[in-house]
């Protein structure tokens, strides 16, 4: 996945987690920002440190559902599309929005593929259960097989594939491809290109991928919430910040508007790091306010009464 000379890397940012004042733990991940035409403006470690992107990946998906018709052909609403990109919990009006995607696409529950949850009853409880049942409407819409919609060799997984390759200007070939948790396909991506596809995501340059940002940041309960990282991010910052999720460390933003995408890794994939970096670069790059920053901070860097995360570093300049 690395083209053309590598960049410098520079240093990582840590984080620490202070009890009483005292080192006990430490994480270390990196970060990049970068423009909508995938210029690297500033980064903490190797921006072309390459992982899996997760569920950070779920806007860029549901490219497949915005581009062919299938909000249109079946009624779908903005809430529709961000539950579609969600990481969800589960709750009831959560998974009455995943059943009610299937319900006007005339498409039976028990097609969608994802795990049930333990302790769940139904797969439509899972937090890809939105993704999947977007897939699904698309091959409902296109006459294409469901019962395979998950192989990487489905049509709808080729036209997300070239959806994700066209934007970042690669051919598809060049990918490695491996099963997420939920069954369907991940990509194995530099941080640099996951902050590209957020900078185009936030840019405005596209009115499919300005219908998904508008959808996550006009129903950010639908995308992840209460409570969540990217729920409450979204709701505090009204429409100025695009942000996503994905497991072990991942975590993505796009500032709207601006065309200014970041992305972050955490080395052992630690969630609280992942929420700590991001607070900290959103600070630094003064895109939210004190107050914004105030509010994230007694929620995700205070860790009971006796401990609180602190990060160490700043991006750089390359």
């Amino acid at each position: 996945m690395t083209r053309g000379r590598r960049t410098h890397a520079s240093a990582e940012l840590e984080v620490r987690l202070l009890r009483e004042g005292i080192v006990e733990s430490v994480h270390h991940a990196q970060a990049a920002i970068c423009d909508d035409r995938g210029r690297i403006l500033l980064m903490a470690g190797d921006a072309e440190t390459a992982t899996f992107a997760r569920s950070a990946l779920k806007p860029f998906q549901a490219l497949a559902v915005t581009t062919t018709g299938t909000l249109e052909r079946y009624g779908l609403t903005d809430r529709d599309l961000a539950i579609i990109c969600s990481s969800h919990k589960g709750s009831i009006h959560q998974v009455r929005q995943v059943f009610n995607i299937l319900w006007r696409a005339d498409i039976d529950p028990g097609a969608v593929q994802c795990p049930t949850p333990i302790g769940k009853q139904s797969p439509l409880q899972d937090n890809c259960s939105g993704k999947h049942a977007g897939m699904l409407a698309v091959c409902q819409q296109r006459g294409l097989p469901l019962n395979t919609y998950l192989q990487a060799n489905h049509p709808i997984q080729q036209l997300i594939l070239a959806k994700i390759a066209e934007l970042l200007k690669i051919p598809g070939a060049e990918f490695i491809v491996a099963k997420d948790d939920c069954g369907a396909p991940t990509y194995f991506m530099q941080l640099r290109q996951m902050a590209w596809l957020y900078a185009q995501l936030a840019s405005g340059n596209s009115l499919d991928m300005e219908r998904i940002s508008r959808a996550m940041t006009h129903h950010p309960i639908m995308v992840s919430g209460d409570g969540e990282f990217d729920t409450e991010l979204m709701r505090l910052t009204e429409g100025e910040i695009v942000s996503k999720s994905g497991a072990e460390g991942i975590q993505c933003v796009g500032r709207v508007g601006e065309g200014l995408g970041l992305a972050i890794k955490v080395a052992d994939g630690a969630k609280r790091a992942k929420y700590a970096i991001a607070i900290h670069v959103l600070k630094q790059m003064g895109w939210i306010t004190p107050s914004v920053a105030e509010a994230l901070s007694e929620t995700y860097l205070t860790i009971g009464r006796y401990k609180r995360l602190d990060v160490v570093g700043e991006l750089s300049m390359l």
